[in-house]
């Protein structure tokens, strides 16, 4: 075989290398944009509402499948799959600004009667008992303050739910800006993937830099700027 016949047989065979593999990344992108709008997508906790469920921090799996197959587009439900359960932890879009996604606890379905009363939670006449539900303030305001502490009683509309936070005292939830529809579901939380602790006013990239430092200047990683929460990793919500 002569010079020129090696030399096209190896830009043939680069061709065909660079062809092989950049198929195979533009399946891949295919895929994972594929399983980002209609199987599971990630979010992070950004802010205590759902403290000590989620932590600020935590990076969570939410399964896009549990309330229905959507337009990715719209978020419109296209093939319905499981009902909203009371008790589940949601994604859903904000109501008072869509470009936002909020993270809470499902606590009314439709047709539910809610009511707080001193900071305790009735469904349709009953007490409800929320486990995970924490209270960091003792003081109980009244209803014509604030309805926080007491509110309602309010009946859940069709196709809606009312959510709260696990962080009762400190979470912006239904009892402040009302009812969450169907339509603006975005999924169930299942998962904890990653969570770290550090500076959150920071960006992750910037905490995650500022905690290598300290292997420079102090010979070892600076945990008070960046530190793996290694227990929280895997951990399914509930």
């Amino acid at each position: 075989m002569n010079n020129r016949a090696q030399n096209r047989e190896s830009k043939t065979r680069q061709k065909s290398f660079f062809r092989e593999y950049g198929e195979a990344l533009f399946i891949a992108l295919i895929l994972a944009l594929v399983i980002r709008a209609f199987v599971v997508q990630a979010f992070s906790i950004p802010s205590g509402s759902m403290i000590p469920t989620l932590l600020v921090g935590d990076y969570l799996l939410v399964n896009k499948f549990s309330y229905g197959i959507r337009n990715p587009f719209t978020n419109k439900v296209l093939i319905p799959t499981w009902k909203p359960q009371r008790g589940e932890v949601a994604v859903f879009i904000f109501p008072q600004d869509p470009t936002k996604d909020y993270i809470k606890r499902l606590i009314g379905l439709p047709g539910d009667r809610v009511q707080v009363i001193n900071k305790q939670v009735y469904i349709n006449g009953e007490l409800y008992v929320t486990p995970q539900a924490q209270y960091a303030d003792k003081m109980v305001i009244p209803p014509t303050q604030n309805p926080r502490d007491n509110f309602g009683p309010v009946v859940v509309p069709p196709n809606s739910y009312f959510f709260m936070g696990d962080n009762r005292d400190k979470s912006y939830d239904s009892r402040f800006w009302g009812f969450v529809p169907m339509s603006d579901l975005r999924g169930k939380a299942f998962i904890i993937y990653f969570s770290w602790m550090g500076d959150h006013h920071e960006p992750f990239y910037v905490a995650l830099l500022e905690g290598a430092k300290g292997l420079i200047t102090k010979h070892a990683w600076d945990t008070s700027k960046f530190q793996v929460r290694w227990d929280r990793l895997g951990k399914i919500i509930h």
